[in-house]
């Protein structure tokens, strides 16, 4: 039972009324239950039971339910059994679920009944794990927290509905956090769990490890279990206070947590990437996937691995030999730009896997396309017109560079009075033009040259972390220290492509990391240099001194020229 899914387990949610005396002269009056399944309220079950001893007037009026309707109602030994069936293979589910639990177990035993021992999921600890700023937890109360509807209570079956509709209400976060029902009893801290492995003491519930020494400063921390194995990997631009937080999100990772370990970094950008790195190496159970993933950025990338390549837009860079451009915000934007370039080219506009056709496309038929598909075209030939789209992007803004060139056909086709063409061209700029101003990146391969970027510090200017940048992967980083920046500048250029090479190398390993980092640069536009041969420290001093930042590069210089 324990091993099931939380998602497709089904729940029954029940509510008992008693009349209201303590210890064994407490009597079970009426219950109510409904049955959950799938996050959603289905069959539904009441009944009173009778009495021995007359009901007070004080219960009468608090629950509403007389000694005449009770006089009426069936013994427990009618009743109990249908619930009974109810929970077979289900998951007992209670607003103060110990109340409810007390007094079943409590009828049960006076009916000669033996107790099913269902698994059991309170809604108050859910409110508690789940809600933790809604400080009232009452039934009605929470459920009005929660957007849930109350018309009627203290009766067993309006009262097991909300405490359904409630639990519904919470069941995603539960699900998200728990994948079983053993995880979700763990979780919180109900009683019937899953043995606990030996290295994970079962200390006090709401104890935490000392989280006082993370500092109110941008980088990483590491969650580690009594062995120090590593459980979580996060970071935040604040580390005590996103620390402190998981110990509300209701993560089951953090029942195990015993120890957290940090580390600072100058900026946001430097702790996404040491996280990404961590988390690779470490593979700590509790990161599903990875960090900030930057929805809406794609690339224009053409991989240069079959004779006739073509132009595609992808969510990522193309790992191994390819021309990667971006990255840019918007997919149809950036899907529109790549049919204007296979058009103004003559390039492929159907997939990898090109088709053979006896007959051209209807492309082909408009001299938009070379035909490749009649297998009578000449790699080299297609490959020319290729290479001429692909360089508008290399070593330059690729926007700029497309306008000029549509300006250039614009003026062969007038020269030659070709003025048809002229005019289609000249409304093709046009549209080139105000699509080019909704694509927000930069229209530039990545492979191309090397950068010194500045990532800044969240709040405190002066401070940053120098990020460099050769061939569209993060080649080195870290603090801005002015004694090496040259000498790291020179390795970073050093591992650039050459200028004008078209197409570079980008290993599997690396494409997570630069789609992660030109997201990044994208969205924050920091600092940045251009590194060249001719780049040494006069250059950086004068780069840096721009940013806030004082020193001197004279030593790296020196570093850098002993080097060479």
């Amino acid at each position: 039972m324990f091993d099931q899914p939380t998602a497709t387990t089904e729940y029954i949610a029940v509510d008992t009324e008693t009349n209201g005396l303590s210890g064994d002269r407490c009597e079970l009056t009426e219950i109510g239950a409904v049955l959950v399944g799938g996050g959603e309220l289905h069959e539904e079950w009441d009944s009173l039971v009778s009495v021995a001893t007359p009901l007070g007037r004080g219960i009468q009026r608090f629950t509403g339910i007389s000694q005449e309707m009770v006089n009426g109602a069936p013994p427990l030994e009618e009743v109990l059994p249908r619930l009974e069936k109810m929970l077979r293979g289900r998951v007992l589910v209670a607003h103060n679920a110990r109340f409810d639990v007390r007094v079943l177990r409590q009828a049960f035993a006076r009916a000669a009944l033996q107790w099913p021992d269902p698994p059991v999921i309170c809604t108050v600890q859910m409110a508690r794990r789940f809600a933790p700023l809604q400080q009232k937890r009452g039934l009605a109360r929470l459920a009005g927290a929660l957007g849930v509807e109350v018309h009627e209570v203290h009766r067993a079956l309006p009262d097991a509905r909300t405490c359904a509709q409630v639990f519904c209400a919470l069941f995603g976060r539960l699900c998200a956090n728990a994948p079983t029902i053993g995880d979700a009893l763990n979780l919180l801290g109900a009683r019937k769990v899953r043995a606990r492995p030996p290295s994970v003491p079962n200390r006090p519930r709401g104890e935490r490890p000392h989280l006082a020494a993370l500092p109110h400063e941008p980088g990483v921390y590491i969650f580690r279990d009594a062995d120090g194995k590593p459980l979580y990997v996060g970071k935040s631009v604040d580390l005590r206070v996103r620390a402190r937080s998981h110990f509300t999100s209701g993560a089951s990772w953090t029942q195990q947590a015993e120890h957290v370990d940090h580390t600072v970094t100058e900026s946001e950008l430097g702790a996404l990437l040491l996280e990404d790195r961590l988390i690779k190496a470490l593979k700590p159970p509790g990161n599903v996937r990875g960090k900030a993933d930057p929805d809406g950025y794609v690339y224009i990338r053409c991989r240069l691995d079959i004779p006739f390549p073509i132009l595609e837009v992808a969510r990522e860079p193309a790992a191994g030999h390819a021309v990667c451009v971006g990255p840019v915000r918007g997919r149809a934007a950036a899907a529109e730009l790549v049919e204007q370039l296979n058009s103004l080219f003559g390039l492929r506009h159907c997939g990898r896997s090109m088709p053979r056709r006896e007959h051209p496309s209807a492309y082909g038929q408009m001299g938009r396309c070379l035909s490749p598909c009649l297998n009578d075209l000449d790699p080299n030939v297609y490959r020319e017109r290729l290479d001429a789209a692909l360089r508008l992007f290399v070593g330059r803004s690729g926007g700029e560079a497309l306008l000029a060139r549509v300006d250039e056909q614009i003026a062969e086709a007038s020269a030659a009075q070709r003025y048809e063409r002229a005019a289609w061209l000249a409304r093709r700029r046009e549209r080139l033009e105000s699509l080019l101003a909704r694509l927000g990146g930069v229209l530039r391969a990545i492979h191309t040259g090397a950068r010194l970027v500045l990532a800044p510090h969240p709040e405190k200017r002066g401070r940053f972390d120098a990020i460099w940048i050769a061939g569209g992967r993060v080649v080195d980083w870290g603090a801005v220290d002015g004694s090496s920046l040259v000498a790291r500048s020179a390795r970073a250029f050093a591992e650039a492509p050459p200028a004008g090479r078209l197409g570079g190398w980008m290993p599997a390993e690396a494409v997570a990391e630069a789609r992660l980092v030109g997201w990044w640069i994208v969205a924050n536009s920091p600092p940045a240099l251009e590194l060249s041969a001719s780049v040494g420290g006069a250059q950086i001093d004068r780069f840096l001194a721009r940013n806030g930042i004082n020193g001197s590069s004279r030593e790296g210089e020196r570093l850098a020229s002993g080097v060479a």
